[in-house]
This record gives structure tokens, C-alpha cells and sequence, in this order.
């Protein structure tokens, strides 16, 4: 039921952007967090690259970082492994979508395979080798945030569910706010912001 409300959210705030409610392209990327004591040993796992025990939020985002899905599991479940279960669904629910943009976790026979199974374009945004510090990488910055707007809840700041669907469906709850409060803001200042954003991307 969440999931079925946070979608017609999500279109409504399409629409309120002057986008289709259908996207075209998407983003996709995820987040290793702690996992408390409630978590099962059978839904965790260990991040050996962010040193993190706990659960992985694998996430699709639209180009304005609307969630399209989300994947929850053990956080030794690769980028990679998840994509394979959450890229056929995509393609399955957004029939219109034919580009994924991506980060070098998702790199290999996955790029192959997708083109060749899904006919779906997985474009790998690479960070250069003589990048210092910080830099705003182009399209990954949208689900990088969507990804920072989840830690502003405070129920996702660390996975305490038992189960990963009720992660999951936290995660949709959370977006349903962000959404209900850009819906509710005047029309003037949400043409503000679309133009800043417009002009950061």
C-alpha cells in the first residue's frame, strides 16, 4: 500500500515539474548502513569496502532523484548482484526507460547483459583518476542526493528492522514526505528551484 501511495505521489510531483509521469532515463546507485541489534544475522552482511556490518540500500531513481525502486539486503550483496534482480523489474514497470546512468560498481558483463537482455543502455559515469577532493560528477549527483535525503530520517540513519521489506518500506515513507512537502509548497518558489536545479545539472 506505501508503494502504491509514494508512486502517485511521485507522478504528481513529475507533473509539478513539467515532466511525464512515465520517466525516460534513471540513476541508480547504494548505501551500506549500520545494522542494529534487531536485524537479523540472516539479512546482514559485511561492506568490506565502506567497513560497514549491516544491510545495503540498492536504489533507482528518476533524473530529478524521485525514487522509481528499492532493494534491501545483506550489505555483502554487490552492486553488481542486485542490479541483476532490480534492472529486469524496472524494465517490467517503466516500459518507457531505456537509459540507466551508473557509477563503476556496476561495471563488467552487467553493461553487456543489459543491453543484450533488457535492451537497456547502462552509461557508466566514471570519476577521472586526476580528480582531487569533491567533485559534482554529472547525473550521478541526482541519486547521491536522494541518497542523502534518506539519512535525514532519523528511522533510516541506521536499519533497525527486522525484516527488509519494512526497510523498504520506511525508505517509500520518507520519500512520501520529502514529496507531500515540495507538492505543498507554492508554485513560484518549486519554478525556483527547478531552474536552480536545471542550471546545477
Amino acid at each position: 500500500m506505501v508503494k502504491e501511495f509514494h508512486d502517485r505521489l511521485r507522478g504528481r510531483a513529475r507533473e509539478a515539474e513539467d515532466r511525464d509521469q512515465e520517466p525516460t532515463a534513471a540513476v541508480i546507485d547504494s548505501q551500506s548502513v549500520k545494522g542494529a541489534a534487531s536485524v537479523a544475522a540472516a539479512s546482514r552482511g559485511y561492506d568490506g569496502g565502506k567497513k560497514i556490518n549491516g544491510r545495503c540500500r540498492h536504489v533507482i531513481t528518476d533524473c530529478l532523484g524521485l525514487l522509481l525502486m528499492v532493494l534491501v539486503c545483506a550489505a555483502d550483496v554487490t552492486d553488481r548482484q542486485a542490479a541483476r534482480v532490480m534492472l529486469p523489474r524496472l524494465r517490467a514497470r517503466f516500459h518507457k526507460i531505456t537509459l540507466v546512468w551508473a557509477d563503476g560498481g556496476y561495471t563488467g558483463r552487467l553493461v553487456t547483459w543489459a543491453k543484450e537482455k533488457l535492451q537497456l543502455t547502462l552509461q557508466i559515469v566514471k570519476r577521472s583518476d586526476d580528480m582531487k577532493g569533491f567533485v559534482v560528477l554529472p547525473r550521478r549527483w541526482v541519486v547521491e542526493r536522494t541518497l542523502g535525503w534518506l539519512m535525514r530520517s532519523r528511522r533510516l540513519v541506521r536499519d533497525f528492522e527486522t525484516l527488509p521489506a519494512s526497510s523498504e518500506a520506511f525508505i517509500y515513507f520518507s520519500q512520501a514526505m520529502l514529496m507531500s512537502r515540495r507538492l505543498a509548497r507554492p508554485a513560484s518558489r518549486r519554478r525556483q528551484e527547478q531552474a536552480r536545479w536545471a542550471a546545477a545539472a
